[in-house]
């Protein structure tokens, strides 16, 4: 089971779930995994995003915690400006990007989506959150145009999206300081998360997770079956909490598992570091399968991607903190014939 980790601060993480609010939450749901673009908006009324917002919103707040705790950790901060929240819906990416400690580098918040029902919700979340930065509700103003210079913030989009509207996203996104994304952690939209990667590298450096800016190695011959993927925790208690369990049996989901794709980009100098003195930098992707001897680590590095062995003996608490998932996914090791022959944590950035 996974390690549950802390809420941002002043995160009820206990959904108070109505009983007319189910047939919506299924309504949704059912959308979400279908994996179809959606056309039009799905949000009826307040009261959908309420639910919304309280129970699979809040579930992708964990997805963006742990996405916003890896920045923290590597020292990253979001260049001071505009931030767009593209597709808000009800506003949990803008509301946990606010949470995590960047209010004051954004001069406004702009909120894009085909429903003026979840822009103005959202609004009215960050207005609350955030009394002193101006709320922009975006509309149908130019897309790029309000994209330009900014942070920009995308949530479980990609699946909805027809490829027309994939590559005027492209387009519009190409003039941002920044771009911060998270989808769903499945094959499917971790491909196209992937496909977005390569189609704007001409503007931006990658950030996280990559760790280096050369075409992605899971697009190489043989790679197919595989994707870039990790799992965020509940935060605490919410793995006992009677409410949520009431959700979880309801909707048919495993609170444990929270598996998500991210893809964050910066305009400017390349941030991605090079090869270090103790090794070269690796992302471990997906979850690490444990043997009594040895565990099988799937990593990214500049020269590609595979699966490495790495032996028990060779750090045995560093075995127990990955079999623990508490060893997190950044590493800098060196290997041989497929077997590592030395790994460290890459520590967080200090100051």
């Amino acid at each position: 089971m996974p390690t549950e980790s802390q809420p941002p601060e002043g995160t009820d993480s206990s959904p108070a779930i109505a009983a007319g609010h189910w047939t919506a939450l299924e309504r949704l749901r059912e959308i979400f995994l279908s994996g179809q673009p959606v056309r039009g908006s799905y949000w009826t009324c307040r009261e959908d995003l309420e639910a919304y917002d309280a129970t699979l919103g809040e579930r992708i707040g964990w997805k963006w915690d742990a996405v916003l705790d890896e920045l923290g950790r590597l020292g990253w901060c979001p260049p001071v400006g505009p931030l767009v929240d593209f597709g808000c819906g009800s506003g949990v990416a803008s509301r946990r990007v606010l949470g995590h400690g960047s209010a004051d580098r954004f001069t406004e918040i702009r909120l894009i989506d085909k429903s003026s029902l979840a822009t103005g919700f959202a609004a009215s979340r960050l207005r609350n959150l955030a009394p002193g930065i101006r709320v922009v509700e975006a509309g149908s103003a130019d897309m790029a145009e309000v994209m330009a210079g900014s942070t920009v913030l995308l949530s479980h989009v990609l699946g909805e999206m027809l490829p027309v509207a994939r590559r005027q996203l492209a387009s519009a996104l190409a003039g941002a300081a920044a771009v911060i994304w998270v989808e769903p952690g499945t094959h499917a939209d971790s491909r196209a998360l992937i496909a977005m990667r390569e189609e704007l590298l001409g503007s931006f450096h990658p950030v996280v997770p990559c760790v280096h800016a050369a075409r992605c190695g899971l697009l190489a011959v043989g790679q197919e079956r595989h994707w870039c993927h990790f799992f965020a925790n509940p935060p605490v208690g919410v793995l006992a909490d009677p409410d949520w369990a009431a959700f979880a049996a309801h909707m048919g989901i495993d609170l444990r598992s929270v598996p998500y794709s991210y893809l964050v980009l910066q305009r400017g100098e390349p941030p991605v570091p090079g090869p270090g003195d103790s090794g070269e930098r690796t992302r471990v992707l997906g979850t690490p399968r444990i043997y009594k001897g040895f565990s099988r680590l799937f990593c990214c590095a500049e020269g590609g991607v595979g699966e490495l062995e790495l032996p028990r003996r060779l750090d045995e608490a560093l075995y127990k903190a990955i079999k623990r998932e508490e060893a997190g996914s950044l590493f800098r090791l060196r290997s041989e014939a497929g077997r590592i022959q030395s790994i460290e944590p890459v520590p967080p950035t200090q100051g």
